[in-house]
């Protein structure tokens, strides 16, 4: 990287300062060389190779490579301001290229693969990408389906190239020999920086906008909320939070899985990659740390290293979060961290205070402690409202101990969607210079000060008469029961509560004395609890937040 201009002198990561003041210069990239001057040779990615064993990149390596493939994929048509519609699975080159990207001042363009094929082109369509770059079966796709990359012009093959056009890495490589390092783009603040589809589980995916701002306050936020430090090891099980890692001077150990499901990660492999490179640091979602804990607990194993183990994606069971405790040593606790795509972290709780204070309040039905608001954010809550809020007005705060619609503001809040005027005006509501995020999500602010979370807006049952029922604060007083591994709570037709449950495979309780049971915990307006035979259906980013809309069409035909 060469420097932004003679006068600039590095002001905190990713931002810079003049001669007698600040300028407008920031580039998220900008951390990388900055953590490879500090740790030239630690591992700034480690992946698992193909033979076997482990393959890495140092921080000095990753730069190089970053600045290399940002030459390359200049001469190939990408530069500021390209979207650029990024399919690659974790490796080396998905964080060389995503560095390489940033650099540029290109916009990276993020979609889950496991959104499903409708949404998935639906989101390709109305980003109107002008380059692609995917591995050969991505490319295929885009060949058999062409209409959504009608607007691209550049292609980059990561991987073997076949009959299709544009660069493959290697040539992309060599466009950029000899040149040096890369000055990267004296991008603003306020410029963007990538779009990052949401998964959809409730509602249509949608492009959350992302500026270089937002994600160097990201990067701040987390290292302040958890004390990360340069030299740290992460086990990086989820591809969006692990880009996270080089820019925080964590060492990315990316496991042996297949990130579309984490549910179905091996926990042995899990165990192997936290043993083999003393990780201090975990990322997963609910239903990985399910599993992970589950077998560690019945193996005897324990993991020393870890100094912290963060979870998210959805409401973190009490037993998952007990279990995985126990397997921590000293100081270290599993944390909670709340928020969204559209705003993250806005919270976080430790697992200490879940275990000794909140746990009894949300057995009995008071929703879920997320903790206190993240350095920055500023949480409110306003009263449940299903249409557009365009300015902020001080009557629209609730009183503390209210349920309403949890809102934030504060540096990390994104400004709206790409291309969805509609979805933007749902979801921001305007204060002055600064845009308040509405969550989603319904909750409440203690005597503490602490958000406690109930459950989504759009899944809360309204009753016959005229009552609402809250998913969260309904779900997790069933799932005290012992035999009941989850549970939904659902509309089963107007007016119509139904909880369905999904047993733990060593119940050993009958159905009805299961309903018995439950029947005296639960709310008695809820009309019917049902047994799930299988799994119940969750969101495809996490394999842990119940599809209840899906689960409600499944109540309501057995209700008949």
């Amino acid at each position: 990287m060469s420097a932004a201009g003679p006068s600039l002198q590095p002001a905190g990561p990713g931002l810079a300062t003049a001669e007698g003041g600040p300028v407008t210069t920031c580039n998220i990239a900008s951390h990388l060389p900055a953590m490879a001057a500090l740790q030239s040779d630690r591992p700034a990615v480690i992946v698992p190779a193909k033979g076997g064993g482990w393959e890495r990149l140092s921080f000095r390596e990753l730069d190089a490579r970053s600045d290399l493939l940002a030459h390359g994929l200049e001469s190939a048509g990408i530069a500021s301001g390209t979207r650029t519609v990024l399919m690659v699975k974790p490796s080396l080159d998905f964080f060389a290229l995503v560095f390489a990207l940033f650099k540029v001042g290109a916009v990276p363009v993020l979609i889950d693969p496991g959104i499903g094929k409708r949404a998935l082109l639906r989101c390709l369509t109305e980003v109107e990408a002008e380059a692609f770059v995917g591995i050969p079966a991505a490319h295929l796709a885009r060949l058999l389906v062409p209409a959504p990359f009608r607007t691209v012009k550049t292609l980059v093959t990561v991987g073997r190239k076949l009959g299709w056009g544009g660069n493959d890495l290697e040539s992309l490589a060599r466009l950029g020999a000899g040149k040096g390092p890369y000055r990267m783009a004296e991008t603003s603040p306020e410029a963007l920086a990538a779009i990052l589809f949401t998964s959809g589980s409730t509602g249509i995916p949608k492009g959350a906008i992302y500026t270089h701002g937002i994600f160097d306050a990201q990067v701040r936020s987390i290292r302040a909320l958890y004390g990360i430090e340069p030299g740290e090891i992460d086990l990086a099980t989820f591809p969006l939070f692990a880009l996270f890692d080089p820019a925080l001077g964590m060492t990315a150990v990316v496991p042996e899985m297949d990130a579309r499901f984490p549910a179905k990660a091996d926990p042995r492999k899990l165990v192997h990659a936290i043993e083999a490179h003393g990780a201090t640091n975990m990322f997963g979602s609910p239903a990985l740390l399910d599993n992970l804990s589950r077998h560690a607990e019945a193996a005897g194993i324990r993991f020393p290293t870890l100094r912290r183990v963060l979870s998210a994606g959805a409401p973190v069971r009490r037993d998952i979060v007990e279990r995985m405790q126990g397997r921590l040593d000293g100081e270290a606790q599993v944390f909670t961290p709340f928020g969204a795509t559209e705003s993250l972290p806005v919270a976080s709780i430790g697992s200490r205070e879940v275990l000794e204070e909140t746990s009894s309040r949300t057995a009995t039905g008071g929703g879920i402690c997320v903790g206190r608001p993240a350095p920055g954010i500023t949480a409110r809550i306003i009263r449940i409202d299903d249409g557009p809020i365009d300015s902020w007005s001080d009557d629209l705060e609730l009183p503390r101990g209210e349920i309403g619609e949890i809102t934030v503001k504060g540096d990390v809040v994104t400004p709206g969607y790409f291309a969805r005027p509609e979805q933007t005006r749902l979801a921001k509501i305007r204060d002055g210079d600064a845009i308040v995020h509405r969550m989603g999500d319904l909750g409440w602010i203690d005597e503490l000060g602490r958000l406690w979370m109930c459950g989504r807006k759009s899944q809360r049952v309204r009753l016959g008469d005229g009552r609402t029922l809250f998913t969260e604060c309904v779900e997790q007083v069933a799932n005290r029961h012992p035999a009941i591994r989850r549970s939904g709570l659902v509309q089963a037709g107007p007016g119509r509560a139904a909880l369905v449950v999904e047993k733990e495979p060593s119940a050993s309780a009958n159905d009805d004395t299961l309903r018995s049971e439950l029947r005296s915990l639960v709310d008695p307006s809820i009309e019917a609890i049902l047994v799930h035979r299988g799994s119940l259906p969750v969101d495809v980013r996490h394999n842990a937040k119940i599809d209840r809309e899906r689960l409600g069409r499944w109540a309501e035909r057995t209700l008949g």
